[in-house]
């Protein structure tokens, strides 16, 4: 089993910046890939950037390609994803997600989540 927990949401103005962190503790998060995606009201909950285990290659989404950033910290167990340029559009809850195969797009092929953290962008 791996947990995860998000931190870092809350509410920004169009045009700034958040920096999103998702800790895991459970198992060697290095065997892991990671994948964040986000969720709106009334909305399917759709890919916004993975990474894979080593950190070495990154996936993003064309919504947010070249604003949003994917990283990890094996050392620290941690994965992070910094966000600027934040649009009203962006508003919604970020997840983080974490399997042992996989680290892309398909938000089903995850095997472990966290809560969420809110992301609301003001314009």
């Amino acid at each position: 089993q791996v947990q995860l927990v998000e931190s870092g949401g809350g509410l920004v103005q169009a045009g700034g910046s958040l920096s999103l962190s998702c800790a895991a503790s459970g198992h060697t998060f290095s065997n892991y890939g990671v994948g964040w995606f986000r969720q709106a009201p009334g909305k399917e909950r759709e890919f916004v950037a993975s990474i894979i285990r080593s950190g070495s290659t990154a996936k993003y989404a064309d919504s947010v390609k070249g604003r949003f950033t994917i990283s990890r910290d094996n050392a620290k167990n941690t994965a992070y994803l910094q966000m600027n340029s934040l649009k009203p559009e962006d508003t919604a809850v970020y997840y983080c997600a974490a399997d042992f195969a996989y680290w892309g797009m398909v938000h089903s092929e995850y095997d472990y989540w966290g809560l969420g953290t809110q992301v609301t962008v003001s314009s």
